[in-house]
């Protein structure tokens, strides 16, 4: 199964999903929970009949929907197509979609030994250690990667060890960096833009907005 590009999921004309990392994402706005549920009934049908299915999770007021193809790693036409009738029972219900707040995080480490400490976060998070990264299987805490930094000291500490990579939408990106350096933040490093941005808080911690496109 072949793996749709960042460009070919955008040429795809979903309205309603953008994609975040490697998932194509949506978020309705349902207004009350018997709306929502009674969406997410519909959606179950249809992921039935395709063999193909989403993660979900409904709360009041809103649904979010999560496709991605586990085997191939990534967004593929399945991923699209069960997108685009989601799309339409979402109309019929008459709900709309809220790319605005989509948003998947991610933590990383910086370490100057990767291999020392990845099997401790694996443990911690009851997650998977990948021998790369740690991944929890369902979704239930963040993922986990590690960093070697450039300048280590001696001791392999670092500055700031922790920090977030804040996945969104590719056309949502210039507007959570307004906010924040609207915030108080200050932008630590533009070059890879529009993959990632690195961005400092008051007190100079820094993490990225993240996108799925690549740097320019």
């Amino acid at each position: 199964m072949t793996t749709l590009t960042e460009a070919e999921v955008r040429a795809a004309g979903l309205d309603d999903w953008r994609q975040v990392e490697r998932l194509l994402c949506t978020r309705y706005r349902t207004g009350d929970f018997a709306t929502g549920l009674a969406l997410l009934d519909r959606i179950g049908a249809a992921a039935e009949a395709a063999n193909h299915h989403p993660d979900v999770a409904l709360g009041y007021g809103q649904l979010e929907v999560r496709l991605i193809s586990h085997d191939a790693g990534g967004i593929t036409q399945s991923d699209v197509d069960l997108a685009r009738t989601i799309s339409g029972l979402a109309a019929e219900a008459g709900v709309t979609a809220d790319a605005a707040s989509l948003t998947v995080i991610e933590a990383g480490l910086d370490t100057a030994v990767p291999e020392r400490v990845r099997p401790f976060w694996a443990a911690m998070l009851g997650a998977t250690d990948t021998g790369a990264d740690v991944q929890h299987p369902d979704g239930a805490a963040p993922n986990v990667w590690f960093q070697v930094p450039e300048q280590p000291t001696p001791s392999g500490q670092v500055e700031q060890r922790w920090h977030l990579d804040i996945w969104v939408p590719n056309d949502q990106a210039q507007a959570r960096i307004d906010a924040a350096l609207a915030a108080g933040g200050t932008m630590v490093d533009d070059s890879h833009a529009p993959s990632f941005w690195v961005l400092a808080d008051a007190d100079g911690n820094r993490s990225c907005i993240c996108t799925a496109q690549e740097a320019g």
